[in-house]
Parts: C-alpha cells; sequence; structure tokens
C-alpha cells in the first residue's frame, strides 16, 4: 500500500512485488489497474502516468472506475515502441467532483445554494489558476455564474455545462496527490505476441531413403512458398549443426545405427563444429545465408533451435572437459531420465566454469544472429539455471531488443511460470494435451488471464515428441479441430510439418511418439500427391491463418470470453478488441470436440462480452463456410465433424 492522505492498493500487473516486468508488445492496449479509496465521503480521482525507455513522461492518462462501489481503477493505455517502459499511478482528492455531488442533491432542495454556489465558485477559480486561454474563461466563466443572480438551477446547469467538464476532464483539481512507485513494463516487437508457427527438418526436404541422401538448404528452401502460402509468419528449424556418431541413434530411436542413419539433431557436436556450425550434408553457412533470404523474402521468420547440449563428439568436450559433469569413474555423465538414458547427448554444466560457459552461450547466439537469426527456440530451457537466463536474455535484450526466445519447458507449472518472469519471450504449454470441454476452457482462461502479464503462450498443436492420442484416432475432423482451437484462441500458434497431411501413425499403442520419427531418420513427403489426392489440410491451415490476419480481436490473448452450451462436446468462446480505425472486431468461435459424432447445442452467449445487450439480435457471418445466422442470447447449433467441426463467426452490428 501507498498513501500519504490516498491509498493505493493492489495494483496490476506488478509480477512479484515488481521484481520482474510485466508484458505486452508494440500496439497492444494494456490495462493498468488499481484500489484507490480515502476516509470519508469525499471523492477521489486516480490517473495513470507511463515513461517511456528513455525516462520522458507521456501526457497522463485518467483511470476509470470499473464499477461503483469496488474502488477500482482502471486505464488502457499502447505502448508505440519497444523497450523497457514503467508506469505509475497518481491518487489524489477530488475536491470539484465532491462539490458537484453535494450540489446537485442541496441545491435542487433548496439547501445553503448561496453557500454551496459559493464553495464551487472557489474551487473553479482555483483549478482556472494553472491553466491558459481559452479553458481558463470556461472556468472563470462557470465561476461568475455560480455567484449570479440567476436561478439556483440555472446557475448549476452553466456550471456543469458540456464544455466545463470537459475542461475539469483533462484539467481535474488535485489535492494531496499520492505517488505509487514506477513499476516496469517490457514492451517487446508484435512477434513476440502474435504469429503462425511452422516446424519441420531441412533434412528431409529433398532427402531420399534409397539410398540414404540428406536435403539440403537448397532443397529445403523450395518447401519455402508453400509454407508462407500457407499464410504462416515463423519457420522454425530443429538443430542445423553437425551430429555427433558416438552412440548415434537409429531408426524409432534405435540403440544401434544402420549405416546412412543421420542421427537425432539434437546430439550436437562432431570433429566437423558444433554449434556455430552448419552439417556438411545441409551445405554451407553461405547456403544457410540464402535459405535466410528466400524466407525473408517471402515474408517469413527463421527461428533456429537452440540446444545447449552436446554430443561427446563436440569440440567443447575436449576444448572444456570442465563444462561437463564427470562421474566417480571418470566418465562424462550423459543425459538421463531414468529409465531412459541418451547415450548420445552430454549435459552441461555451469557450476565449475560460469563465466568462461556463459561467454561462449552468448558468442554463439550473437554468431546466429549476425546470420539473420531473430527467433531463438530453446531446448529444455528448465535444465539450466533460472540466473542463467536471466542474465543472457537481458543481455541479449539490452542490445538486440528485437530477438525473441520461446521456451520449450514442457514440465513443472512453478517452472514453466518462472522461465516466462525471467525474460523469456514465449512459452510452450499443456494445451496439447488439453482436449476435453472442462480442460480447454480451465485451460485457455489460465492462460488469458491469470499469466497473461508476463507468460505468452504459443499453442503448438503437435511436435516432433507429441503426437496425442486425439490426433491418433480422430482422423481428419481431429486434426482441423485442434488447428481451429489454437489457432483461434491463441496470438500464437504452431504446427509440425506433417499436420496437413494428417500423419497419426504412433510407435506403438499408447505412444506418443511417431513411428518413423523424424527425429531419427529422413521423411521425405510427396506434398503435391497429397494435394492432388486431397489429402492435405494445407488449404484450411491457410484459411485459419487468413482469418487471424484479418481480425485484429485474434490478435490479442486478454481478451478471451467464455460461454455456455448444453452440450459438453461443445466449446464456445470469443474475442472482441477494437481495430485501429476505431471499429468493434468480434469473432465467436463454436467448436464441436467430437470428431465422430455430429452435436447439436443450444448456445448461451454472455451478451456483454460481445459488446450487446442481452435483448439484443444481430447478424453472424461464418468465416468457413460463408454462411450467416440470425442470433440472441440463445442461438442452436448442429455441427458434423465429416462437413466442417466448426464455426468461426464474425459478428456484424
Amino acid at each position: 500500500m501507498y498513501q500519504r492522505r490516498i491509498p493505493i492498493t493492489d495494483i496490476a500487473p506488478v509480477i512479484e512485488c515488481g521484481r520482474y516486468p510485466a508484458k505486452c508488445v508494440v500496439g497492444e492496449p494494456i490495462t493498468i489497474s488499481a484500489t484507490v479509496f480515502r476516509e470519508g465521503h469525499a471523492a477521489v480521482g486516480a490517473n495513470l502516468v507511463l515513461i517511456d525507455p528513455a525516462g520522458a513522461e507521456q501526457p497522463w492518462t485518467p483511470m476509470r472506475l470499473v464499477a461503483e462501489g469496488t474502488d477500482r481503477y482502471a486505464a488502457e493505455v499502447t505502448p508505440d515502441g519497444p523497450g523497457m517502459w514503467s508506469f505509475r499511478i497518481e491518487a489524489w482528492d477530488h475536491p470539484i467532483e465532491t462539490w458537484r455531488r453535494e450540489a446537485e442533491i442541496k441545491i435542487p432542495l433548496g439547501q445553503d445554494v448561496d453557500l454551496v454556489c459559493e464553495e464551487g465558485a472557489r474551487l473553479y477559480e482555483e483549478a482556472a489558476e494553472a491553466l491558459a486561454d481559452p479553458e481558463r474563461k470556461t472556468l472563470l466563466a462557470a465561476a461568475a455564474a455560480l455567484r449570479s443572480d440567476d436561478a439556483p438551477a440555472a446557475r448549476l446547469a452553466t456550471a456543469l455545462a458540456p464544455e466545463v467538464l470537459a475542461v475539469l476532464e483533462r484539467y481535474p483539481l488535485r489535492r494531496f496527490v499520492t505517488t505509487s512507485p514506477a513499476y516496469s513494463l517490457q514492451v517487446d516487437r508484435p512477434r513476440a505476441l502474435v504469429g503462425a508457427w511452422y516446424e519441420f527438418f531441412p533434412r528431409s526436404e529433398g532427402a531420399s531413403l534409397d539410398p540414404p541422401r540428406s536435403g539440403t538448404f537448397a532443397t529445403a528452401a523450395r518447401r519455402l512458398p508453400a509454407i508462407a502460402a500457407m499464410g504462416f509468419d515463423v519457420v522454425y528449424l530443429p538443430p542445423i549443426h553437425p551430429i555427433g556418431t558416438t552412440f548415434r541413434k537409429g531408426r524409432n530411436n534405435s540403440l544401434h545405427a544402420e549405416p546412412g542413419d543421420p542421427g537425432v539433431p539434437w546430439a550436437i557436436g562432431s570433429p566437423e563444429g558444433g554449434h556455430d556450425a552448419v552439417h556438411p550434408d545441409l551445405g554451407t553457412l553461405a547456403d544457410f545465408d540464402a535459405f535466410v533470404a528466400t524466407a525473408r523474402d517471402l515474408g517469413l521468420e527463421i527461428a533456429l533451435d537452440f540446444a545447449l547440449q552436446c554430443s561427446p563428439d563436440h569440440p567443447w568436450v575436449r576444448e572444456h572437459p570442465e563444462w561437463f559433469t564427470r562421474r566417480p569413474d571418470g566418465s562424462i555423465a550423459y543425459a538421463e531420465n531414468p529409465p531412459k538414458k541418451y547415450q548420445d547427448i552430454y549435459p552441461l554444466n555451469f557450476d565449475n566454469d560460469y563465466e568462461g560457459l556463459y561467454a561462449e552461450v552468448k558468442r554463439v547466439l550473437h554468431h546466429w544472429m549476425a546470420h539473420g537469426v531473430r527467433i531463438f527456440r530453446v531446448d529444455n530451457p528448465h535444465t539450466k539455471p533460472l540466473a542463467f537466463w536471466e542474465e543472457l536474455l537481458a543481455d541479449i535484450r539490452s542490445t538486440d531488443p528485437d530477438v525473441i526466445f520461446l521456451s520449450e519447458a514442457f514440465t513443472r507449472p512453478a517452472m514453466m511460470r518462472a522461465l516466462a518472469k525471467v525474460g523469456f519471450h514465449q512459452s510452450y504449454t499443456y494445451f496439447t494435451w488439453r482436449t476435453s470441454r472442462p480442460e480447454l476452457e480451465s485451460y485457455l482462461w489460465e492462460l488469458s488471464h491469470e499469466t497473461c502479464d508476463y507468460l505468452r503462450p504459443n499453442l503448438f498443436v503437435n511436435t516432433p515428441d507429441i503426437l496425442h492420442a486425439y490426433l491418433q484416432h480422430g482422423g481428419p475432423p481431429a486434426f482441423k479441430i485442434r488447428a481451429v482451437i489454437a489457432a483461434m484462441a491463441g496470438p500464437s500458434w504452431g504446427v509440425y510439418s506433417g499436420y496437413e497431411l494428417c500423419e497419426n501413425t504412433p510407435l506403438h499403442p499408447g505412444s506418443e511418439e511417431y513411428l518413423d520419427s523424424e527425429k531419427y531418420q529422413y521423411k521425405p513427403r510427396d506434398w503435391e500427391a497429397a494435394e492432388r489426392e486431397g489429402r492435405s489440410l494445407a488449404g484450411y491451415l491457410a484459411t485459419l491463418n487468413r482469418i487471424r490476419r484479418e481480425h485484429v480481436a485474434l490478435q490479442r490473448l486478454r481478451n478471451f470470453s467464455l460461454h455456455s452450451a448444453d452440450n459438453p462436446e461443445i466449446l464456445t468462446f470469443s474475442k472482441r478488441a477494437t481495430t485501429p480505425a476505431g471499429h468493434d472486431d468480434t469473432v465467436l468461435v463454436v467448436v464441436n470436440l467430437n470428431p465422430f459424432h455430429t452435436q447439436e447445442a443450444t448456445i448461451a452467449l454472455d451478451m456483454p462480452a460481445l459488446g450487446l445487450g442481452w435483448d439484443d439480435r444481430f447478424r453472424v457471418v461464418d468465416l468457413l463456410s460463408g454462411a450467416h445466422y440470425d442470433w440472441g442470447h440463445f442461438s442452436y447449433v448442429r455441427l458434423d465433424p465429416q462437413v466442417e467441426p466448426a464455426h468461426i463467426l464474425v459478428v456484424q452490428r
């Protein structure tokens, strides 16, 4: 609590008492709120002061009472540039508002009319002292009217005329001003919040299985136009570095690699180089530069996997043995998740030579940044010290604030949240495992309302490691359902290559691993044949990404609202925002979660969440089918997953 005369409490968003900054992106409205009150019945006011990264204070923004009787005040601001901003709240005694309340009661009753008018006139004169013309003249004229011989009602009406209230709104008379401490607000470029990600292995594009032969950056670049045509923004590449041969894994995670097996890309390092090198089968560093340039020309950004681990053949193992953990028998400890063993990977030890390891990791990052990589997907960051990430991400941000880091940490909630707080721009989530309506409603609400001020979710529908049972058994409708929910509910979402082909064969029943996983072998795909034969969802994904780009409501996180349905297989949610032109943009999504059977339901809409009255009727247009409907508070839906499992509806006023 911050108080002299006017207490200010429960300021939000504040992360761990201000230890970490809240987050937003350029152009994203963010609501800042606090509880403001005082003794007695006198009125209070509050305003928000936004301070840019250079320390310049912006014109302050009035804070409005959220609801009568709550003492909760809020204001929405939109930072217009990246960097570390800050904000503070000012609360104050509002004597003119106190006077207005009393005057509107006493004067109509004829109580102390002249005295009340004189009190008001003096307050108006005091407020005018700090103003220049014409505002000063407006307030002095109102003061003169209060002292005039006109009828009491006319005197009060003149003092409360719209032009007078407009001046007092902009320049209120503030007494007993209380100021809160300043709190940090990290403002990033929009891609930190909004984006559609596509993951693929360059070595599989243009590859051969018989004989085994890797694709190259040049052959992988031929896939980029199709990815861009599907509307994706970011192309994420698993590690592109040389792969070790010691304990190399074979197909389907076999402990014995056959001749031609390429190994796991995350087993980084060989005599050809380490984290700053490219696999010679993929080409040269110049070839990588050309790949990045081709992507850039297509409007795509490249995200590179950043995996801080090594194969036994990595140059670091020879040059810096102190960066690894030695066991009592003298061997280096490999990665384990008992009973699983990963003999082809050595974890790093940050305890023996922190400064040396830190300097090398930073050098590697800057190396790839210099080659056009401005997004990194960090593998298993939860297995490294939080203090390391806090220092490193702040270090990179100080010189290259446009660089974005995505945390791949499928671990305990406390660690996932802590990684977001210490600086990661985005986070993988548990979305893949949330499939029922209660699970989805609870988790999507958590992401959009409970952790939204510091954790930005990226809703990947699948990964090379995760093929959920829902996709294994649900066929193409399941793939559509999951894509609709991820693309519409989250401002960032992603797919792993092959999703558009509905690849759904597990290693064995009960496994989330793919059979013939691309992690262990080349996996060339005949994209053109899939399109010809109607086996591809590429067009469907393109439609979802087009809808996302056309609707600003879908590019926000904190605006998620839930609606009710009398069928537990029907999920209904909406997102609402104001366009840059000032127009209302509301998208309502209704999804059948059952990929096998048609479902019917009566939808009970939260009308205020749509910006409508409870009795309003309105028109909705389905952005998937083009159909339109007349809806109200209660509306009927019927969704056949074999035809179309979802409505994506734009609300027309």
